[in-house]
């Protein structure tokens, strides 16, 4: 059994909108404000499908492809 991650990077923001890695980390910055989040703080594939308006289950499919 393969094990899924449920943790998003700011490469996979890069491979799925096609933008820059540095504005991967811009998203991920602005989501953990919204969520009150620190730092060192992780971001769930469910907080970025939420912010970025895609369902969640795409997002696993497309990262596990």
């Amino acid at each position: 059994m393969r094990t899924r991650r449920i943790c998003i990077y700011a490469k996979d923001i890069q491979r799925i909108t096609g933008k820059s890695e540095k504005t991967g980390y811009r998203i991920l910055d602005a989501i953990r404000k919204k969520h009150g989040k620190q730092p060192h703080q992780f971001i769930t594939i469910n907080e970025f499908a939420d912010y970025a308006g895609f369902k969640a289950e795409d997002i696993i499919q497309y990262l596990t492809d």
